[in-house]
């Protein structure tokens, strides 16, 4: 006795759907890759490297763009953000003086910047560093920190009587134990 072969359209519509499907995970692993040259490559996995980015905070307009420049590098790679406000201390102040209305805005920039990067689903860790100089504060927090690349919003418009990038940004240019990326808005 033969067995009768049934065909339904259901049949032949699913037997067709998975032939597609697999026809194309097929063709999707065989296929090569369009060739890239050697130095396109290595800038792509240099910033794929980022997996801890520092960024100060001031709580200003240009600090918080520079904490979504931060959020947009490090989001393919699901970097971790170390938020840092650096408290300048005055000379004539032990580093561990008390400056209450200064670590309430240290706090206030903080929190808005941790909105910022919770925005993005990325891990943040926020962090106040005493310092004398801003500049030192901010090396001094990479290194404890491990990070991989420090971004800087810095203002858009500098007095004449300013350098073009400031002292904080020509010690982090200088000194800093990592990538440095500046992002100045557009005056």
């Amino acid at each position: 006795m033969t067995p009768e072969v049934q065909l339904s359209y259901l049949g032949i519509l699913l037997a067709i759907i998975f032939s597609f499907s697999l026809g194309g995970v097929i063709w999707w692993m065989l296929r090569v890759p369009r060739a890239i040259s050697h130095e396109v490559a290595k800038a792509r996995v240099s910033v794929s490297s980022f997996k801890r980015i520092l960024v100060p905070t001031l709580g200003m307009p240009y600090s918080e763009k520079g904490i979504e420049l931060a959020c947009r590098l490090g989001h393919e790679q699901k970097a971790e953000l170390v938020l840092t406000f650096v408290l300048e201390v005055p000379r004539i102040l032990p580093l561990n003086a008390r400056l209450p209305e200064a670590e309430l805005k240290a706090q206030e920039a903080l929190e808005r910047a941790k909105e910022i990067v919770s925005l993005h689903g990325l891990e943040v860790k926020t962090h106040i560093e005493r310092a004398r100089e801003a500049g030192e504060g901010i090396i001094r927090a990479a290194m404890d920190h491990g990070v991989d690349a420090i971004v800087l919003g810095i203002r858009p418009r500098l007095s004449l009587t300013q350098d073009m990038l400031g002292r904080t940004t020509d010690i982090l240019l200088r000194k800093a134990p990592c990538e440095v990326i500046i992002d100045k808005p557009a005056a």
